[in-house]
């Protein structure tokens, strides 16, 4: 098993490369891309990183040129003949070929596109803007880097043994919550902490821990490349940037209240199983349920990202009866801001009403909480977003109007479209 605290204390001699391949990323981008390549592959497309965490100041944090020497080397990147060989090969999700040869063809000689970068105000702004498939992919990548970034910053003055007493008592503190879950029969749980992980050394180690400590009840990770080399299951579906991106395409309201329908009967067309997972909340979860067609509850099941969790899936559990289909044929996903605590709740609420599963990100990855001083390593709510699509700006309502984004006249006017009545504002756990 890898020391990472030597590891950690040996960065500053640059063997570890944060992004090391194109497909340390997530299974849903590459199941995204792939559909994008064939519905929508000339759309331009911009994407922003979001700082919801404005108190860290990323820009103080971080020197600009040691980011851009990992935005540049991330750019340098291609697919390996072993990687290329796993995507074309493996079966995912009961399915063999699940990345057609046109796709694969094109991702084998991808090279990710530039980028901008500017310090403003204490933060940096870092832009991709080109042809949706390949500025999509720079999404995970970002994000990790600026993650591991801030971690490498805090890290750096700490000696060798006190980076290994901070990483026992970290690797002590999840073992603890995989005791804890170890309890709960029958629970299906995955990582999904990519985007903000602690570092890649720390999300293989979780990954590695979740494995023997869970057992069958740990169904894999959403790291392509953790899941090859650890030969676990990808994990993934799809995510609110396609309804984004769709929605910001519309010519009118008429079309804007049919964009995020349109989006899943392209991905109904492509999947089939446990990848038919509605992820309603995009525009406001209630509305969307409420006007969606008949065929749509023939899928498999739902992904609750925001709001109250429990409201959610009580939500679901509602339109499944309204619509003549049985819930505890059902899989819902919990995905929003997961830790030990509520995952123990929501589990025990649900059992023998749904299939749940859980998708365990950032308190997976990334919970260093109380291990250092002035609690310099919180993890922070960071996102990379695509805010517009051929010149028009996009919106996210989400069920928590905290986590809403877009013009404000746009909002409104989405608020209006898609039938959003009151919502609750929630404090953005990461």
């Amino acid at each position: 098993m890898v020391d990472i605290a030597t590891r950690v204390y040996n960065h500053k001699w640059k063997i570890d490369p944060i992004v090391r391949s194109l497909i340390d990323t997530d299974f849903y981008k590459l199941l995204m891309c792939q559909s994008v390549f064939r519905n929508r592959p000339d759309t331009t497309v911009t994407f922003s990183l979001i700082n919801r965490t404005t108190s860290i100041r990323l820009a103080e944090l971080i020197d600009e040129g040691e980011l851009r020497e990992q935005l540049d080397h991330i750019r340098t990147l291609r697919l390996s003949r072993g990687e290329s060989t796993w995507l074309r090969g493996n079966t995912f999700y009961g399915k063999r070929q699940m990345f057609r040869p046109d796709f694969m063809e094109w991702f084998e000689k991808l090279q990710l596109p530039p980028y901008h970068l500017e310090k403003r105000d204490g933060q940096y702004e870092l832009t991709f803007e080109g042809k949706w498939p390949e500025v999509m992919l720079w999404e995970i990548p970002a994000l990790a880097v600026l993650m591991e970034l801030r971690s490498r910053a805090v890290l750096n003055d700490m000696k060798k043994f006190e980076l290994q007493v901070l990483y026992a008592r970290a690797m002590t503190k999840l073992w603890e919550k995989v005791g804890r879950l170890k309890q709960l029969p029958g629970l299906k749980i995955a990582d999904f902490g990519t985007r903000r992980r602690h570092s890649f050394l720390w999300q293989d180690w979780c990954v590695q821990a979740m494995m023997e400590g869970l057992g069958e009840s740990f169904i894999g990770t959403s790291n392509c490349l953790i899941a090859m080399r650890r030969e676990v299951e990808a994990i993934g579906t799809n995510a609110h940037e396609l309804p984004m991106v769709y929605a910001a395409l519309a010519n009118s309201d008429k079309e804007l209240a049919e964009a995020p329908y349109k989006v899943l009967a392209d991905w109904h067309e492509e999947h089939s199983g446990n990848l038919r997972i509605i992820l309603p909340d995009t525009f406001g979860s209630r509305g969307f349920l409420r006007h969606a067609p008949d065929w749509l509850t023939t899928w498999t099941g739902v992904r609750i990202d925001s709001g109250d969790p429990a409201e959610g899936a009580e939500t679901a559990i509602a339109w499944w009866k309204s619509r003549g289909e049985d819930p505890r044929e059902k899989l819902v996903i919990f995905s929003d801001g997961l830790d030990v605590a509520k995952i123990e709740e929501l589990h025990r609420q649900f059992a023998g009403r749904v299939k749940a599963s859980f998708g365990w990100g950032t308190l997976l990855t990334n919970d260093f909480r109380g291990l250092t001083e002035g609690d310099a390593l919180a993890p922070f709510s960071l996102v990379c977003k695509a805010v517009s699509a051929d010149g028009r700006p996009t919106v996210k309502l989400s069920d928590n109007p905290n986590k809403a984004m877009g013009p404000a006249d746009e909002i409104a006017r989405y608020k209006r479209v898609f039938d959003v009545g009151e919502q609750v504002a929630r404090a953005v756990v990461v």
